[in-house]
């Protein structure tokens, strides 16, 4: 085999181990963030004690805006 046809080789078959441990690493890399998303309850707090964000209608109300021309 002349050293061209050797390199190619080599670079087809580095290319295939490449791809293949890109998508194994991505494949664990999603499960594991999934598992996480789950475990963590998907960021959904209920229940007495919950924190974060809650929403609070009257503070976006239209009535609030043009405070200076209300007075």
């Amino acid at each position: 085999m002349d050293p061209k046809a050797e390199a190619q080789a080599e670079a087809e078959k580095t290319f295939n181990q490449f791809m293949l441990w890109t998508k194994r690493v991505t494949m664990y890399s999603v499960i594991f963030l999934g598992v996480v998303v789950v475990g963590c309850n998907s960021g959904v707090e209920t229940g007495k004690g919950k924190t974060g964000s809650q929403y609070n209608g009257e503070q976006y109300s239209p009535t609030n805006l043009n405070v200076k021309d209300n007075k």
